[in-house]
């Protein structure tokens, strides 16, 4: 008896991911839960530079000023609720000294320009086609790190503009590294406080203009539709029912798996993850006999793979 609808997936011919792939994520919170998996497993991979962003203008503004090697100057942060922001960027890089702000910004804008011209992949994550304008400048930002609403509008992206988006992301990073492989996928996480409605309005959006753009290194993983229909159950949430629970995000990961890892580099995961069980291991007894050479093992173990891969830290 089938108890799910399970989608089709392929795996992919080439250019899979392996220990020697460069990888870039981007985008909103469902790409951390495919970043901290390759981080687990020691992938070489960059996440999210500038936080979390959510919708493709964000991410688009991004990849234009890391491209075109733009600079942040005191022109473009401000100063609110006792903190320095940039609405190009999430919160976690707030801070109350104006200049700290603008050196973690630009470093972090020359750390993706380089991740983009080595990378052997690129991930991209789109959570929302609903945006907020700030009133005052007419920009669209990534982030209203508590701004009052009022000093917003909020749009629905179209379809057209999303393309216009995505096809200009996907131009610049080409120019830079024509080989990368392009990863698109829509976050699984349901946007309700736009409103139920909204939400499907706004992912329909999202899906419609990325399928424009496929081809044959433009790719295109269904996490959304994984949740959506083979995960068609509240026991798959979390407790707020709208984010995957890890459970969820386990499934999706070896989904993931599936289509985008060489069978290669299971037997490193494998070798990793029994190191990385080790380092989390709650001795009884710290300092007894068995577990001294349990640490002795797992240090032998971490020695041996750096042999293989010396780019792997503990």
């Amino acid at each position: 008896m089938k108890l799910q609808t399970q989608i089709p997936l392929k795996k992919q011919s080439d250019n899979l991911i392996d220990y020697a792939s460069n990888i870039l994520l981007i985008g909103s919170c469902f790409v951390e839960n495919i970043g901290n998996k390759l981080e687990y497993f020691k992938f070489q991979n960059l996440l999210n530079p500038f936080g979390i962003l959510f919708h493709p203008k964000a991410i688009e503004t991004l990849m234009v000023g890391a491209i075109e090697k733009r600079q942040f100057s005191e022109k473009d942060i401000f100063f609110y609720d006792e903190q320095w922001h940039s609405f190009d960027a999430h919160s976690k890089l707030s801070n109350p000294s104006k200049e700290a702000l603008l050196l973690n910004l630009n470093n972090r804008l020359g750390l993706t320009n380089q991740k983009i011209q080595r990378a052997s992949h690129v991930i991209i994550t789109l959570g929302t086609a609903w945006v907020y304008r700030f009133v005052e400048s007419q920009n669209i930002v990534a982030n209203c790190h508590k701004v009052p609403q009022k000093q917003f509008s909020k749009e629905l992206l179209s379809v057209v503009e999303i393309l216009q988006l995505l096809e200009n992301m996907v131009c610049l990073i080409k120019k830079v590294n024509p080989d990368v492989a392009i990863i698109f996928t829509v976050s699984p996480v349901r946007h309700l406080k736009d409103g139920f409605i909204e939400n499907t309005q706004s992912k329909s959006h999202l899906i419609t203009a990325i399928h424009s753009i496929l081809n044959d290194k433009i790719h295109y993983f269904p996490s959304y539709e994984i949740m959506m229909d083979e995960l068609r159950d509240y026991r798959f949430y979390a407790e707020d029912m709208i984010h995957p629970n890890n459970l969820a995000i386990e499934y999706i990961w070896n989904r993931f798996k599936e289509v985008w890892i060489s069978e290669d580099s299971n037997s490193i995961m494998d070798e990793v993850d029994v190191i990385q069980k080790g380092l989390q291991h709650k001795p009884f007894s710290p300092d007894s006999e068995s577990h001294q050479k349990f640490l002795q093992n797992l240090e032998k173990s971490k020695q041996q793979l750096k042999l293989k891969l010396p780019f792997i830290k503990f």
